[in-house]
């Protein structure tokens, strides 16, 4: 969450000439609701169903064709969504410092639904930082896990980030 995956990935879908698809945009199209509209009205739990459901359903529609996909922060924190991701994809872990995070969600952490604890959003940076930090301590080394590369983006530009992905898969 923040590191950028929807913007590289529509820079990185033009360069490839391949379709982009930002699974949280399909899960809200499916659901009619916006994410944090589910999570309140639903919780967690039926979220992450629905996210199983929509990624199952994109990488099948795929039938082998390239696209750019863009996963929501906590999909494969799910062992089976994981497990999804690691043997249909080339998964790449956009890996940004909780500078760069605090930086990029600064002026929206109230629309993220995983940034609330206990129903209570962050009051002030450094809740927000606290709990970046908290979230990347349990998620990095499931995204390690599942990742075929990683790439830091700390300093970069997403031109830049999307080129260096480029060359990865080129």
């Amino acid at each position: 969450m923040g590191c950028g995956k929807s913007s590289v990935g529509k820079i990185l879908s033009s360069m490839l000439s391949c379709r982009f698809e930002d699974l949280d945009s399909c899960i809200e199209r499916m659901a009619g609701k916006s994410i944090p509209e589910i999570f309140s009205e639903k919780g967690e739990a039926a979220f992450r169903e629905m996210e199983k459901e929509a990624l199952k359903g994109i990488l099948s529609a795929s039938d082998g064709e390239n696209i750019v996909l863009s996963l929501g922060g906590g999909t494969v924190t799910g062992p089976e969504c994981a497990e999804l991701v690691r043997e249909r994809t080339f998964c790449i872990y956009l890996k940004a410092g909780t500078d760069t995070l605090v930086g990029n969600l600064r002026e929206d952490w109230a629309s993220r639904p995983m940034l609330s604890r206990n129903g209570e959003t962050p009051s002030d940076m450094l809740a927000l930082r606290d709990r970046i930090e908290e979230l990347m301590a349990a998620r990095s080394a499931i995204y390690e896990g599942v990742a075929s590369a990683v790439i830091s983006t700390d300093g970069k530009s997403f031109d830049d980030i999307a080129k260096e992905i480029s060359g990865i898969l080129h």
